[in-house]
């Protein structure tokens, strides 16, 4: 099922944030109103996911995705993988994630090392960052939306889907990502 208002909203917002704001660790959405904008990986997912849930009820003028569904996204990175895995029962792991067994705007987790910051709270499969896949309405082309912060260009960056599992090639082969699908949520309505 293709839910082209929240695809669209996400694209929206996706345009009009990369590049422009920055990355800092433990600021939500509430970070994009600040002067420099910034938000983390889950900040960044979770407003995607939440705006484009929101954009699809109001567009069916009905509740398609519940308050209880769009409030599990408003959290850390492991949690929201675990959520939406939970709640709609798909979850695919490391080497069965591919470009084509990804559904349409998959949620991806991946655990990349053990950071000390994430030593005071045990996180699932040990996941410390999120991505979100992305539809260009235009062409339908596939792209990973992420906050990422690191010594080359820090903050909000788009890449194509094909370009992203190739980088990610290492975290694949070690079974250290995880995807899942958001907009099954509204499925189980």
């Amino acid at each position: 099922m293709i839910f082209e208002t929240a695809e669209m909203t996400m694209w929206w917002l996706v345009q009009l944030y990369t590049g422009r704001a920055g990355y800092q660790r433990g600021v939500k959405a509430e970070g994009l109103s600040a002067s420099r904008p910034v938000i983390d990986c889950s900040g960044w997912t979770g407003l995607l996911l939440t705006k484009a849930m929101q954009a699809e009820n109001d567009a069916a003028g009905r509740a398609v995705f519940g308050t209880a569904d769009m409030q599990s996204v408003q959290t850390w990175s492991d949690r929201i993988i675990q959520e939406i895995g939970t709640r709609t029962g798909f979850i695919l792991e490391g080497q069965e994630i591919t470009a084509i067994s990804l559904p349409r705007c998959a949620t991806i987790g991946l655990k990349m090392g053990e950071p000390a910051w994430a030593s005071n709270h045990r996180r699932p499969r040990g996941i410390t960052h999120i991505v979100q896949v992305v539809r260009r309405p235009e062409d339908d082309a596939s792209f990973v939306s992420e906050s990422f912060g690191g010594s080359v260009l820090p903050g909000i960056s788009l890449t194509p889907l094909g370009e992203w599992l190739a980088l990610s090639q290492p975290h694949l082969r070690a079974g250290e990502m995880w995807a899942v699908d958001p907009f099954r949520l509204a499925l189980r309505m």
